[in-house]
């Protein structure tokens, strides 16, 4: 397949049909044929620490198809049947690929975030029918054995330590396990595309994640098409820093390049949010000669804080997603490294990717670049809190992305929760964007993110890149600030580059604010912004912050003798506030300030005696 660098190359692959372009139709599939084509090659080189003098892990693609069958076989005899699930609970390691690819096998598998809390991983394998916790076991990097331990005591489980630095007394680790099993498939497979064989959660690091379940046909038309974007092939060496619970690390990276025999550099336990490695990520981009960089923006913005110390001519992409791309931020990496910067937009919902910006072609600021073959991308407007299927926005009108193709998934495991995502034979995203003239994909911003000042929109996204702009600020993440006349204002939260006064940045940024209505009415200075767990910004836990401020304001106003705490927090997907005034009780004061609350829609309770 030639390198696409056009809207027309995508369309030229489609008079084919897809069986031809698009062979193997598993994850499983793309593997084996790899590993038939590059036996020899290197899948995976996974850094065990981020001292350069030590010698990596380096795991071939003959290695990595034997350890897949080992893993399959093992959970076989573990008893995992074609609708049982093994979950994982461990880093981007090639352990735990030999369990993401040998559950598919074996039933189906689960990744899950290792910073969720022990019960919410319990109730995510009790809803997967997970039979197996295969988890990283017992060492001095990351601490995820000991959650494992609980989890074992809110869901009964077999328990699978991945052996890292010392076993576990009483166990068999997975490696024992594999090296127990023949390096060939004991069983059968049913390598159907369309048979569920994964099930990944969404929805933060709070809240109740939803399960959404992946087809074989899913995840290999994804993998399988990405590398004529990113133009990768089996001399091409990637660092993927990504865990594998999420759909970057597995499959928009991950699978992608294992299924044209390409490289993996996995960096540490801890991925990139190894201090060490960061520190030393141009030398070992040198040594490893990378050619390709699996980033995220908050990556992107770490990564010019870190000087170039070695000779990185071979790295011909950064390839980012996760959040929108600010285009300065874009432009300042490519003059600072002369690293071509490319975008991506994903879902979990459809195995990761919804477009991607080639490398063939010119980056285009706001960009995401092209619809993956084979698939529909469009955008449509957005009224009365719903994606309006049957209308189509024109080139460059902002509405909600919507799409669907091979793959799309068959809808979350509690259909209940299908609704307002899977409509009508659509994905509806959330993402509010546009398509331009030539099809390109232009994502702005949440849906669920847009401020409502009165009864106008404001897109937080196109605030955003104001701030980011300006050669102070490094990062910048723009939420609804609760406010009793205009319902919600724009709240600006703020890293900087350089230090400058807050009221001297709103009134250097507010000229070139897109229109009026959307000029904050509050610029925070934060030494950091909440991230999730792949460094996306965790904008819930801003909002909550905003409802804080906010009514910590409206305290100090009613009772400027009076000392306050305020904490917001979310119940049941709504947000809630409490306010705790210092001394006696005062019920004048409590109504004073609930007749000043009523008109902001966030159920507030006033305590005293703080």
């Amino acid at each position: 397949m030639k390198p696409f660098a056009s809207l027309a190359d995508i369309e030229a692959l489609e008079h084919r049909p897809l069986h031809e372009v698009a062979p193997q139709r598993t994850p499983y599939g793309l593997i084996r044929a790899a590993a038939e084509r590059f036996g020899d090659r290197e899948a995976f080189t996974f850094l065990r620490d981020a001292d350069l003098a030590s010698a990596p892990q380096r795991v071939s693609y003959r290695e990595l198809l034997a350890n897949i069958h080992r893993a399959a076989n093992a959970f076989r005899a573990l008893g995992i049947g074609p609708n049982d699930s093994v979950a994982l609970l461990a880093p981007n390691t090639p352990e735990a690929h030999a369990v993401l690819w040998g559950a598919q096998l074996a039933g189906r598998v689960c990744p899950i975030n290792v910073l969720l809390q022990p019960d919410h991983i319990a109730a995510l394998m009790q809803a997967a029918n997970a039979k197996v916790l295969v988890a990283l076991g017992p060492n001095t990097e990351l601490a995820v054995w000991p959650t494992a331990l609980k989890v074992q005591q809110h869901h009964a489980c077999t328990l699978v330590p991945i052996a890292v630095d010392e076993a576990v007394p009483g166990l068999a680790s997975l490696q024992d396990l594999m090296a127990a099993q023949p390096d060939t498939l004991g069983f059968t497979p049913d390598l159907n595309p369309d048979r569920v064989v994964a099930l990944f959660h969404t929805g933060g690091t709070t809240g109740a994640p939803k399960l959404a379940q992946h087809t074989a046909g899913n995840e290999a038309h994804t993998a399988w098409f990405a590398h004529a974007y990113y133009d990768c092939d089996e001399h091409s060496v990637e660092v993927n820093g990504f865990p594998l619970f999420h759909v970057a690390g597995a499959f928009v990276y991950g699978l992608a390049l294992l299924a044209v025999g390409a490289r993996q550099v996995l960096p540490t336990l801890s991925g990139m949010r190894s201090a060490g490695f960061v520190q030393r990520y141009w030398r070992f981009c040198e040594r490893e000669r990378v050619t390709h960089l699996a980033c995220v923006p908050t990556v992107l913005a770490s990564l010019l804080g870190v000087p170039v110390d070695a000779d990185i001519s071979r790295i011909r992409a950064a390839y980012t997603g996760g959040s929108p791309l600010p285009g300065e931020l874009a432009q300042r990496f490519e003059a600072a490294t002369g690293i071509a910067v490319r975008n991506i937009l994903g879902m979990t919902e459809c195995a990761g990717l919804v477009s991607i910006e080639p490398l063939h072609a010119p980056r285009v600021p706001g960009s995401a670049g092209w619809r993956l073959p084979f698939t529909q991308v469009h955008a449509v407007p957005w009224r009365d809190g719903e994606a309006k299927l049957d209308e189509r926005c024109a080139p460059g009108e902002t509405g909600v992305v919507v799409l669907r193709g091979p793959h799309m998934s068959p809808g979350y495991l509690d259909a209940k929760r299908n609704a307002g995502m899977f409509e009508r034979g659509w994905i509806v995203s959330g993402d509010l964007g546009h398509l331009d003239a030539e099809g390109r994909v232009h994502l702005t911003g949440r849906a669920k993110d847009v401020i409502i000042r009165g009864s106008h929109n404001i897109d937080p996204g196109l605030v955003e890149d104001a701030f980011l702009a300006h050669p102070a600020v490094a990062q910048c993440a723009v939420v609804a600030e609760p406010d009793a006349y205009a319902g919600e204002v724009p709240a600006a939260f703020v890293v900087l580059r350089t230090a400058i006064d807050a009221d001297e940045l709103l009134r250097a940024v507010a000229p070139q604010v897109y229109e009026r209505p959307a000029v904050p009415k509050r610029v925070v200075i934060v030494d950091a912004l909440p991230l999730t767990a792949i460094g996306k910004v965790f904008k819930p836990a801003l909002r909550l912050r905003a409802i804080e401020l906010k009514l910590a304001d409206l305290a100090r106003e009613l009772a400027p003798d009076r000392s306050a705490q305020v904490q917001a927090r979310e119940e049941g997907g709504r947000q809630r506030a409490t306010v705790t005034f210092a001394g006696a009780p005062d019920a004048a004061l409590a109504d004073r300030l609930q007749a000043a609350l009523a008109a902001i829609a966030v159920p507030t309770e006033v305590r005293f005696g703080a």
